[in-house]
């Protein structure tokens, strides 16, 4: 999971929402990826999509049995989905999304029943630190965002 947290810092350091995964096979990581949506302009672009499509690459083929895969954030319904259909056989997830997350606040697609292919997931790993990083990124992009408010007021206010 530091290894996720490291993804997750290098996309908060461009601007992107701070998430990283990693996937592992054989003890060693083969693929490593962070949320790249507003750099392409992609809803897709999550950091574990990216982290799969590497990972299925390095390997050559479709199916990531074998891999497990780490991530800062839990999955949405896109990227869980991505992850069964993948096959991937564990998912270690940092800090819960109780907005938007898919294995376990809102739904539990990794472990449905229903599915061919099942998941195992452990939450809560490096927990505090994946909620920080996601937490201070808000936080700062709030105060951003209200400075730039106060400068449009009062540029407004000076061209009258």
């Amino acid at each position: 999971m530091a290894e996720a947290l490291k993804e997750a810092e290098a996309a908060a350091e461009i601007g992107e929402v701070p998430v990283g995964a990693v996937v592992v096979y054989d003890g060693e990581i083969i693929a490593r990826a962070h949320n790249m949506v507003e750099t392409n302009g992609r809803s897709k672009e999550h950091a574990e999509m990216l982290a799969l499509e590497k990972a299925e690459a390095y390997l050559g083929r479709k199916w990531l049995s074998g891999c497990d895969l780490y991530v800062t954030l839990e999955p949405c319904a896109m990227c869980a989905g991505a992850m069964v259909l993948a096959r991937i056989d564990s998912l270690y997830i940092g800090t819960m999304d109780p907005k938007n997350g898919m294995c376990g606040s809102i739904y539990n697609v990794a472990c449905n029943d229903k599915l061919n292919h099942r998941i195992h997931v452990e939450r809560g790993i490096l927990q505090e630190e994946c909620s920080s990083i996601l937490k201070t990124f808000f936080r700062e992009m709030r105060i951003y965002k209200s400075a730039l408010k106060r400068n449009n007021n009062t540029s407004e206010d000076t061209d009258r």
